[in-house]
C-alpha cells in the first residue's frame, strides 16, 4: 500500500487456483484470566459497549442455602473491555529444503498413519524409485500431507522434477504428488491492540456462590434489558483463588 501505482503486464505462467499453495493465518489468542473474573460475550456488540460504559454493576444474589443467613444480597462487579494483541504485519523468509520433499494427493486407505508412513518410507528409500535412505518422516495432520527427509543431497531435485510418481502401497499403485518442502522463518512480526467488540471482562466477583450458581446468576443479570444487558452468547467464570485461560478465535459470524 505504500508503493505508488504503476501499470504492469503479467507475462508469467498461469496455473489453476486448485494447484496453488495457500497460506492461511488464523488468530488463536490465549488470554489469561485472574480469579474472581468472568468473560461474557453478547450476541450484539452494542450491548457489550453499553455494559462497558456503565462500568459498575450491582448483581443481585438470591441463593439462601449457599449464603446461609443471607438470603438476599448484592455484589458489585466491574465491567472492562477485552483488548488483545493481534498481528498487524507479518514477514516470512522462505527457504526450500535441500533434503526434504512434500508428498500429497495420498490415497485414502484403511490403515493407520504409522503404517502409511512405513509404506512411503519403504517405497522412497529404494533407488529404483528415485529415492534414497529416509532419515525421518512426518505426517502433517492439518493438511494430510507427509514430509520425507533423506540422508543424501541430490535426491530431492530428481523427485521434484518428476512432479508425480506412481507409488506402490499395499499392492496397489497410486499417483502421488511431489512438491518442494518450504521452511518459513518469521523475520518481522508487529502487533496492534484490538478490542473484542462483543466480549466484556467482569472483575471483582466475590467467592460467595458455587461456580455453576455464579455463572447462572451473572447470565441472568446481564441478559436483562432493564439492566443494560441483552442476549448472552457465552459466559466463562473463574472463581477466586484460581486462574484460567480464554482462547479467542476469529469471529466468522
Amino acid at each position: 500500500s505504500a508503493l505508488p501505482e504503476k501499470n504492469m503486464i503479467f507475462k508469467g505462467l498461469v496455473v489453476n487456483k486448485e494447484d496453488m499453495n495457500k497460506l492461511m493465518l488464523t488468530p488463536l489468542i490465549h488470554y489469561p484470566l485472574p480469579g474472581g473474573s468472568a468473560l461474557i460475550t453478547f450476541e450484539e456488540a452494542s450491548v457489550a459497549q453499553r455494559i462497558i460504559e456503565m462500568r459498575d454493576h450491582m448483581v443481585e444474589l438470591s441463593c439462601g442455602e449457599e449464603l446461609e443467613a443471607l438470603d438476599w444480597c448484592r455484589v458489585r462487579v466491574e465491567a472492562a473491555p477485552v483488548e488483545i494483541m493481534l498481528p498487524s504485519a507479518l514477514e516470512m523468509r522462505l527457504t526450500q529444503s535441500s533434503r526434504s520433499i512434500l508428498v500429497s494427493d495420498l490415497p485414502s486407505l484403511d490403515i493407520s498413519k504409522d503404517d502409511l508412513l512405513d509404506k512411503l518410507e519403504l517405497f522412497f528409500s529404494k533407488t529404483k524409485n528415485g529415492g534414497s535412505e529416509v532419515e525421518s518422516r512426518e505426517f502433517l495432520d492439518d493438511s494430510g500431507q507427509v514430509v520425507l527427509t533423506f540422508t543424501q543431497h541430490g535426491v530431492v531435485e530428481r523427485l521434484i522434477e518428476r512432479g508425480h510418481i506412481q507409488a506402490r502401497i499395499r499392492g496397489g499403485e497410486y499417483k502421488v504428488k511431489i512438491s518442494p518442502c518450504m521452511n518459513g522463518d518469521i523475520s518481522n512480526l508487529q502487533f496492534q491492540p484490538s478490542r473484542c467488540p462483543r466480549t466484556v471482562l467482569l472483575l471483582g466477583i466475590p467467592d460467595v456462590l458455587s461456580a455453576e450458581s455464579m455463572r447462572d446468576t451473572l447470565e441472568i443479570h446481564f441478559q436483562k434489558a432493564s439492566r443494560g444487558g441483552g442476549e448472552v452468547d457465552a459466559l466463562a467464570y473463574v472463581p477466586a483463588g484460581r486462574t484460567g485461560v480464554a482462547v479467542f478465535v476469529e469471529d466468522t459470524g
